[in-house]
């Protein structure tokens, strides 16, 4: 079976996300009419007073832009984690309309037919790095596939079909099971998942995802992602006790330099 890959793309953004903060930052104070406003921020930039404004800590402005991901080649244990995140809107690919049954019919009551699985799944390194481990992985992958298909298959024969029978179905597929997922996000909700899910104590695959989609909104908006990764960049490690103990190398990954 194809090993899963992560896949992170930045759909859509906000038009002129550092702008658009910049004018609902400065609606706020001035008495200006909008157009005026308007006209006053395109034509001049907005850097320095956009990094005043994340500095002071006023962040409601920041809520204006949003952007939007497509994300694959993520498990379930990753996406529930994910949709864990309140403040956004998701869209995932279904198992229910989604049928993850192999194309071979004729399952028997030993679930021994298949050799691979129809649905991909994600093996973290750790089990991937032990032949032995991997291996009984992969068997309890194909195992969940037959079973799958074998439930389909005798539902079908009872007349359940289509989505009420992959809703029952799906009870036996694995968190491991790979899913699609659509992701919108604002720029201060996105600055809070960055610092909890880029922190070294988050989980791996979800912590690695997160950090494809800080690469790609730094490119968007340079500005308000400068500071963004995890808690520990500019402040002493908000885990306290529960701290990984490597602060330096942290900061060194983003590029931040040891402090005297």
């Amino acid at each position: 079976m194809p090993e899963s890959k992560l896949k992170v793309i930045l759909l859509r953004h906000t038009p002129n996300p550092e702008e658009t903060v910049a004018m609902a930052a400065k609606l706020c104070y001035s008495p200006s009419d909008v157009e005026a406003l308007k006209e006053k921020i395109e034509a001049k930039d907005q850097k320095a007073f956009v990094e005043r404004l994340v500095k002071m800590g006023h962040m409601s402005p920041i809520e204006h832009a949003s952007f939007t991901f497509a994300i694959e080649g993520i498990s379930r244990a990753c996406s529930h984690q994910l949709v864990r995140h309140r403040l956004a809107s998701y869209s995932q690919q279904s198992q229910r309309y989604v049928s993850e049954k192999s194309s071979e019919s004729g399952v028997a009551a030993g679930f021994s037919l298949r050799q691979d699985t129809s649905f991909d799944y994600v093996i973290p390194t750790s089990i991937k790095e032990d032949s032995e481990a991997k291996r009984a992985f992969e068997n309890f992958m194909i195992e969940a596939q037959n079973v799958y298909d074998f439930l389909v298959e005798r539902l079908n024969k009872h007349g359940v079909k289509g989505e009420s029978a992959n809703q029952d179905a799906r009870f036996v597929l694995p968190n491991a099971a790979e899913t699609k997922i659509m992701v919108t996000m604002n720029a201060r909700e996105l600055l809070h998942f960055f610092r909890q899910r880029c922190c070294n104590r988050a989980q791996w695959e979800i912590r690695h995802m997160a950090e494809e989609m800080l690469k790609l909104v730094k490119n968007a908006a340079p500005t308000l992602f400068h500071k963004a990764g995890p808690g520990c960049l500019y402040t002493p490690c908000p885990e306290g006790e529960y701290s990984c103990g490597k602060i330096e190398e942290v900061r060194h990954k983003y590029g931040i330099k040891k402090q005297s």
